[in-house]
């Protein structure tokens, strides 16, 4: 990665409240105060195009810094910067009257850090669910609680009318998957409100990653979410070379968009096979899975893992794709491509899965451009963002491929923009295998060693990547230390800003719908618990 220098008007605004971080890369990052927040808190409510992208906090000797990561969406350029707010006095304004995506980001700074947002419009807790036995793990002085104390019950909203009565799952569920607890209140079957409460899978990952080398905090982001581990380790991985100025082998960026291609392709399969499960169709589940599988396998075949966790360090990669692996890859795509049509044509043509698919679990273009959604959720409802394409990042900016996007927001169009992605992937899978660059002489073809022992680098530096995995858009903000370890690190899942849409989502369907509308929002619990 390169700086950014382009004038835009997003960097226009920026100038004016604060100076430039200089250590921050590839993109800029000012320091402002209490009256430049407040103007960006005024941009940002009275100028859609500016999109809340990332919030989240650090602790230093001076007190608790809050980030607002943002994206000019008008400018046709991709603009992304930084501005930050030193918060001595523990407290900052609210982005949440002005932005709803906001609201869980600033709960999670709240119970971590000890912050105060002021005037947030939900300041329950949301991480802590009083088990931890300390409060705000990541401030300089953590403060221990009772542990024999139970904790207190967690206020739901208040719903009331008529006729209403209230409906709870989970945290524990009836299939083999991540806990969350999900609040409905219907009138009859009919949803008027679904409240979340997650944090159940928290495990302290930014506290984790504090003081460790470079090598094992890829490891701790490997496992943030095992389905996203390849595009969790990509954004990692950038967000430290960014900071340390270096660049890594070009075949080692191929073998990347390589793997990331082939977990989007297994993810893309497997969901457009459960949803049509959860729809009681599970025909295309039990053709889809071996789909699937037969990706992972291959995965399993090339790179040593079926998931391929641990393969993308930062540097580079792990392990070169094996021998056999470029022919095995070329005749998986031709054999999904056979395969998979036949699926597509099944659902299209069958009447009544199109019955619980079309016009449910609509989430409007506005709600989703409120909460800067990204990925299948939100190319569905209209937003054609891509990390691979804007802002971009090799080798995607050399590769020829189509964002598919749709615009009415329900079910059936996220099931195919799913569709569409698989079909993209396995052209993107053909164009690299062609296109890879061989491995050059000597030991460093695709990994420099000496990055997995990180000298000192003399002083602090920060990176930042935005990159592109199935679910959307992974933001990885890091700071090095001056000794070469990892000073702070936040990994931001997209379903941070996809999560609340499902409440959204389902608010006027019937309860049975629920398991539909769910698979196809397909939030991380883990990504977005820590």
């Amino acid at each position: 990665m390169t700086d950014q220098t382009d004038t835009t008007r997003l960097f226009d605004r920026l100038n004016t409240l604060g100076p430039r971080a200089a250590a921050h890369r590839p993109w800029p990052r000012h320091v402002t105060d209490r009256t430049g927040w407040r103007t960006l808190i005024d941009d940002l409510d009275k100028d859609g195009g500016l999109a809340l992208i990332g919030l989240w906090a650090d602790a230093d000797a001076g007190g608790v810094n809050v980030h607002a990561a943002l994206r000019d969406e008008t400018a046709g350029t991709g603009a992304v910067a930084v501005v930050t707010l030193p918060c001595p006095d523990g407290r900052f304004p609210s982005l949440s009257a002005v932005r709803p995506s906001a609201i869980r980001l600033e709960r999670a700074i709240q119970d971590l850090f000890g912050v105060t947002a002021e005037g947030l419009t939900d300041p329950r807790p949301w991480l802590d669910h009083g088990r931890w036995g300390l409060r705000h793990p990541l401030a300089d002085s953590p403060s221990p609680t009772d542990d024999s104390a139970a904790p207190p019950p967690y206020p739901v909203l208040p719903c009331e009318g008529e006729g209403l009565h209230q409906i709870p799952v989970g945290p524990v569920h009836a299939g083999i998957i991540e806990p969350g607890h999900f609040r409905f209140t219907a009138n009859g079957e009919t949803v008027v409100r679904l409240e979340e409460r997650l944090g159940y899978v928290h495990k302290g990952v930014e506290a984790l990653m504090r003081g460790q080398p470079v090598a094992r905090a890829a490891r701790i982001i490997a496992r943030l979410s095992g389905d996203s581990t390849v595009a969790h380790s990509i954004a990692f991985a950038q967000a430290v070379e960014a900071a340390l100025g270096l660049t890594i082998p070009p075949r080692a960026v191929w073998l990347r968009a390589l793997m990331a291609e082939l977990e989007r392709l297994a993810n893309h399969l497997g969901d457009i096979g459960a949803i049509a499960n959860d729809a009681a169709f599970a025909f295309l589940l039990a053709h889809l899975s071996p789909l699937r599988e037969a990706v992972a396998r291959s995965a399993d075949a090339c790179f040593g893992h079926r998931l391929m966790m641990d393969c993308v360090v930062p540097g580079g990669v792990a392990p070169d794709i094996a021998a056999t692996g470029p022919q095995r890859l070329l005749e998986l795509v031709a054999d999904l491509r056979r395969r998979f049509a036949p699926l597509v044509a099944v659902y299209d043509g069958k009447a009544s899965l199109q019955d619980r698919t079309l016009t449910t679990g609509i989430i409007h273009r506005g709600l989703a451009n409120r909460f800067a959604a990204g990925g299948f959720v939100g190319r569905a409802s209209g937003r054609g963002g891509d990390a691979r394409k804007s802002p971009g990042y090799a080798p995607y900016t050399d590769l020829e491929f189509e964002v598919p996007v749709l615009t009415e927001g329900d079910v059936n169009a996220r099931v195919w923009i799913r569709i569409r992605e698989v079909e993209q992937s396995l052209s993107l899978i053909e164009q690299i295998i062609r296109r890879m660059p061989g491995v050059p002489r000597g030991p460093d073809g695709i990994t420099p060693p000496p990055l997995l022992r990180l000298p000192s680098v003399g002083e602090e530096r920060e990176g930042m990547a935005l990159v592109e995995s199935f679910r959307g858009e992974i933001l990885t903000w890091v700071r090095i230390a001056a000794d070469g370890t990892v000073a702070r690190c936040h990994p931001r899942d997209p379903s941070w800003l996809q999560w609340p849409l499902l409440e959204a989502a389902i608010e006027g369907n019937i309860v049975a719908d629920f398991p539909l509308c769910n698979k196809s929002v397909n939030g991380s619990y883990s990504g977005h618990d820590l």
